[in-house]
């Protein structure tokens, strides 16, 4: 389970919201002994893109590997 304030990675595109697989969110609130959980999305300026909730199978935990990437989101 990936806990409360912590990082976590999309594993599957939200193309609903403009997210992308690879995508790195943080876990603002957990539901059901980890099923699911609310992320909140950050530009690299701050600024939140949007809060979204996702199945514990679409998101994993930040492994020590694991290199950021930027890309532009989609207007």
């Amino acid at each position: 389970m990936i806990r409360e304030h912590k990082h976590a990675i999309l594993t599957t595109d939200l193309p609903e919201q403009g997210f992308k697989a690879g995508d790195v969110g943080t876990v603002v609130h957990i539901y059901g002994d980890g099923a699911a959980y609310e992320m909140e999305f950050f530009a690299l300026d701050g600024r939140t893109l949007d809060v979204v909730t996702v199945e514990a199978d679409q998101v994993r935990p930040v492994s020590r590997r694991d290199i950021l990437h930027v890309r532009e989101l989609s207007a």
